[in-house]
């Protein structure tokens, strides 16, 4: 109990951690552009607005009407006042001094405050004067622009010359030298900037003000309507608008509170899925952490792709995620978890609705076509596959998108095909994956487990030469293993390659064992004790040689349990007798077990019995057979050496009856013929009289 508390928790604070890892590699916000073109098809579903949209002008209209605004517009100046005040009494002051006259003097005076009346203008804003670029400008007073023309006013060198000509003659001229008349000429016209883009704002602004609202709930466009320049308008503005949107006032990025509780609860659904529906695969600790380590590694790298290269998402192997998982659990596991990494990545594609369907077809496909992987010609198979499924789902979504069937054909079209081929070579290469799974996590795939069965191993070619006899005998109880598996729903490959190992520990006394046995009974000079021993020894022995020979542990259990802790009936009976009115220990004569914990080690075990027994049979018939049968499951049950597997009594019942027929079959009945009709055969016939047997 405290085993299965602490498990619990590990496998939650697991699911934890890959929420957070699931959460931080997703895009940080969970609105994602839109892909759609003016001109073309809306390819999505219908859009409606969830605020209120104003519609605004195509970029084109707005270009126009900013050109217009910007070649009209009168720009903002205002009058310094105090820097003609300034320069004007500088001057004055400077005539003083040179002791110029009154009367020239205040000429002099009255002419630079007549520039200044008309306007000095820095040299910029002249040369647009001087172009007929600017007739006339705003001079702000008191917060008002009064509209002035431009015709008097002048730059400095302008303004400079024109005083020759106000003041004419050489007393002037020396005057206006020796005062350095060019220091007291500024523009005192000038350019205000701020007041210029402010009018300019509310121009644009007022020009440029919405032709109508898209309300709250209304309807956006249709799937299949063209995206008119009015309709990409109102598309881009609610693009713009939900991005502004995303980040809360407060600076707490809701988006991703979202995809936190989403990721949260497809982990939350895994669990209860997991723990209700595979309660086995729940309690198996190692495989729920590859189950959550697997699929959450998968997830973050389709995130790490997508974030730097969108365009290969079509090149993702998302087959792989059912492939995988169903070749180390089972199919409807697999079902499940493909579609919760199917759902949690839809988070990152383009169109969420076209992705979840190809990738639910595609897994499906993978799961439908090898429901066993164990040959590669499935893999490719199941490729083929996929690559059609992803063609055909396509080829009808474009169909829909643009409305005949040509489109499919042309703009290039052909890149998506390119890229699902190269999804389906990808996925070619789950068997390195398959390998490096079971490297990791210590499992055994059926791709293994198929390799195992080939009978030219090292190890059973071993057995066939030092045991012929044992050899024989397992390859018997291979078939009658995998026979009784199947019929039952249990793993065929996995019980034949455990029956065709459970005996190896045999190779190191062959002679002790009565079916590699020549006449000879090494047993005779035993005691009951030793022979129970060095019978009891095989399965050690058989767990040394399959860890020199590095088979995987589930041989190993097999080795282990296929014995139980069962007794040596012969040698503890022989015992018993030896030392009668004593009780006899029945440690020594007992196997180390454990008791099978699984349906293919308990099918070995009855497998293994009934088929050793049925050898001692002397022309049994099919009611013989059924006995022997029987009697010997019954008596394993009464033992409890079931009692740790999961295998129920209806199985048994099976097991019972699969042995039974299989055995028959093995020992090849004789027909018998009823008495009162007998089969004429003539002398020379007679040797074929032996050759009428069952099948």
């Amino acid at each position: 109990m405290e085993k299965t508390k602490r498990n619990n928790l590990l496998i939650i604070a697991m699911l934890v951690v890959a929420t957070g890892l699931i959460t931080f590699f997703l895009p940080s916000k969970n609105f994602r552009s839109l892909s759609y073109q003016q001109g073309k098809p809306w390819s999505y579903p219908m859009l409606k607005a969830p605020f209120d949209i104003p519609i605004e002008y195509d970029s084109l209209t707005k270009h126009h009407i900013i050109d217009s605004i910007n070649a009209n517009f009168v720009k903002i100046y205002r009058t310094d006042y105090k820097l003609v005040n300034k320069q004007l009494t500088a001057l004055s002051k400077a005539l003083n001094a040179q002791g110029v006259d009154p009367a020239q003097r205040q000429a002099i005076v009255a002419s630079v405050n007549t520039l200044y009346d008309n306007g000095i203008v820095d040299y910029d804003t002249y040369d647009a004067i001087a172009h007929n670029r600017m007739p006339q400008v705003r001079i702000l007073t008191n917060k008002v622009a009064d509209f002035v023309s431009t015709d008097k006013m002048v730059s400095v060198r302008q303004a400079y010359a024109e005083l020759d000509t106000m003041l004419p003659g050489p007393a002037y001229r020396a005057t206006l030298s020796a005062v350095s008349i060019a220091n007291y000429l500024q523009p005192n016209v000038l350019y205000d900037s701020v007041e210029t883009k402010k009018l300019l704002d509310d121009a644009y602004q007022k020009a440029l003000a919405p032709r109508g609202v898209v309300q709250t709930g209304e309807s956006i466009i249709f799937p299949g309507n063209v995206v008119t320049p009015q309709k990409y308008m109102v598309l881009q503005t609610y693009e713009r608008m939900m991005r502004e949107r995303e980040m809360h006032p407060n600076g707490i990025n809701y988006s991703v509170l979202g995809q936190l509780l989403f990721v949260a609860i497809m982990m939350i659904v895994f669990y209860i899925y997991i723990k209700l529906m595979r309660p086995r695969t729940f309690d198996n600790l190692r495989k729920m952490v590859f189950l959550i380590s697997f699929s959450t590694v998968f997830i973050v790298m389709v995130e790490i792709i997508v974030a730097f290269r969108p365009s290969y998402m079509p090149i993702i192997p998302f087959a792989l995620v059912p492939i995988i998982i169903a070749t180390f659990t089972d199919t409807r596991t697999a079902f499940f978890i493909n579609m919760v990494v199917v759902m949690l990545c839809s988070l990152v594609a383009d169109n969420q609705a076209e992705f979840i369907v190809m990738q639910f077809l595609a897994g499906n496909i993978a799961i439908v076509s090898i429901k066993e992987l164990s040959r590669r010609s499935q893999l490719a198979r199941c490729a083929a596959y996929i690559f059609l499924v992803y063609s055909l789902c396509f080829i009808s979504f474009q169909v829909l998108r643009e409305g005949n069937m040509m489109s499919v054909f042309t703009d290039n079209n052909w890149h998506p095909f390119l890229k699902y081929a190269i999804n389906c070579v990808v996925l070619s290469f789950a068997y390195i994956l398959i390998f490096l799974i079971e490297k990791i996590f210590g499992f055994t795939s059926t791709v293994t487990l198929v390799e195992l069965s080939d009978i030219n191993t090292p190890v059973l070619r071993e057995l066939s030469e030092a045991c012929p006899g044992t050899f024989q005998h397992s390859l018997q109880v291979a078939n009658l293993a995998a026979e009784a598996a199947h019929e039952i729903g249990a793993n065929p490959q996995l019980a034949r390659a455990g029956a065709l190992y459970h005996d190896i520990g045999k190779i190191d006394n062959p002679a002790f064992f009565t079916e590699n046995q020549n006449g000879v009974n090494p047993h005779d000079s035993l005691t009951p004790d030793q022979s129970a021993r060095i019978v009891i020894n095989h399965v050690t022995d058989g767990v040394k040689r399959a860890d020199k020979a590095k088979l995987p542990q589930v041989i190993k259990d097999f080795i282990l349990q296929h014995h139980g802790k069962g007794r040596t009936r012969y040698f503890y009976t022989m015992a018993c007798k030896a030392h009668p009115g004593e009780e006899v220990d029945p440690a020594p004569y007992t196997y180390p077990g454990p008791n099978p914990r699984t349906k293919e080690a308990a099918i070995l075990m009855m497998a293994d019995a009934c088929e050793a027994a049925a050898r001692s049979l002397k022309n049994p018939s099919e009611k013989d057979i059924a006995n022997m049968v029987n009697n010997i499951i019954d008596g394993q049950m009464r033992d409890g050496l079931f009692n740790d597997s999961p295998i129920s009594f209806n199985d048994i019942g099976v097991i019972k009856a699969t042995l039974t027929e299989r055995l028959r079959t093995f020992f090849h009945l004789r027909v018998a013929y009823p008495d009162d009709i007998k089969p004429v055969v003539k002398a020379d016939e007679e040797s074929d009289d032996e050759d009428l047997q069952l099948s």
